[in-house]
């Protein structure tokens, strides 16, 4: 008898390699474009090797201007091709806001439907790693108040890998926000791979008390939150928003129904959140489900320190999360 070979574990870096791997592989149209994505192998190593695979043509080193070669992907997009940008970090993306925002966002809609940009835009996102103020930001949020574009935030190894496949073949920009936090974070390695579903939220975790709802580098905070919970009596229901833009607010009522309490879990600031649009909707669909008033651990209104010990104080922790499911059920 041969005994079973334990599942393969793979990094949330290397699922994403797999992924454009898999895109490049299959499609001879998509190509990478960014700044070190081909020699030095990525700021983050996601793109490590591809170069030598499938050469400068297919991998491409950009200047350092933002808003140049994201303008460039526009171009390259409205021409035929399917280009994969890859932007180092999200605050770094604001030099490109007017490509992202008045152009791409935009064209399909100005020229009357004659006109898509089938762009996909990569950038790292959030804080954690002591990389200060300007390195440190969450502005998914930011960017799913924009309509023209979607919004995705992979979580798992799962849609770190799939998620690529299904943005490439939308025909609109989809921006996906990967938390830098994960890259190392390891997991079993998708089954057959293959495109994963960006257009639905995700439960992570059945429960029948209290729904907390998250996303991104936050969702295994908030699952840890529910194990604590859970050695409490309390049973939480984890919800894993997965798309920003737009929000499948269709499975975040059915638990918030279910389970008549919730509390939402964002790292961006609290004020003009993403977690504050998601408390609007629910007050707005399933005010009369509830039996307590709604809560959100968010970051505290501060730019992001260096200090380690300020930074984690900045950021939804466990704890936090732990203490605002207690006060939402009244314990």
């Amino acid at each position: 008898m041969t005994a079973t070979q334990p599942p393969a574990r793979i990094t949330y870096r290397e699922a994403l390699r797999q992924g454009l791997q898999e895109a490049l592989r299959r499609d001879p149209r998509v190509f990478l474009m960014g700044e070190d994505v081909g020699r030095y192998g990525g700021s983050y190593a996601v793109s490590k090797g591809l170069l030598e695979e499938f050469g400068p043509e297919r991998i491409r080193d950009t200047p350092l201007s933002e808003l140049a070669f994201v303008g460039a992907g526009i171009g390259a997009a409205l021409g035929g091709v399917r280009p994969v940008v890859e932007i180092m970090t999200v605050n770094f993306s604001l030099l490109a806001l007017d490509q992202i925002i008045n152009t791409a966002a935009l064209l399909r809609h100005m020229s009357g439907g004659q006109f898509s940009v089938p762009l996909v835009i990569r950038m790292a996102t959030g804080a954690g790693r002591q990389l200060a103020a300007q390195h440190s930001h969450s502005f998914e949020g930011w960017y799913a108040h924009i309509p023209g574009i979607k919004i995705l935030t992979p979580a798992t190894i799962e849609d770190a890998r799939g998620m690529l496949w299904a943005a490439i073949e939308d025909p609109d920009p989809v921006l996906l926000f990967e938390h830098a936090q994960l890259y190392n974070m390891d997991g079993e390695a998708p089954a057959g791979g293959g495109a994963v579903d960006i257009s639905h939220a995700r439960l992570r975790r059945e429960g029948r008390d209290l729904t907390l709802i998250t996303y991104g580098g936050s969702l295994w905070k908030t699952l840890e939150a529910a194990e604590l919970l859970a050695k409490e009596g309390i049973a939480a229901e984890v919800v894993d928003l997965r798309v920003l833009r737009p929000l499948d607010t269709d499975t975040i009522m059915a638990s918030v129904r279910k389970t008549r309490h919730a509390v939402v879990i964002d790292e961006g600031w609290r004020s003009g959140s993403l977690a504050a649009e998601i408390m609007a909707r629910i007050v707005e669909q399933a005010f009369y489900d509830l039996d307590a008033p709604l809560a959100r651990v968010c970051s505290e209104e501060v730019p992001i320190p260096y200090a380690k010990h300020m930074e984690e104080a900045a950021l939804p922790q466990t704890g936090k999360i732990v203490a605002a499911a207690r006060q939402v059920l009244g314990r």
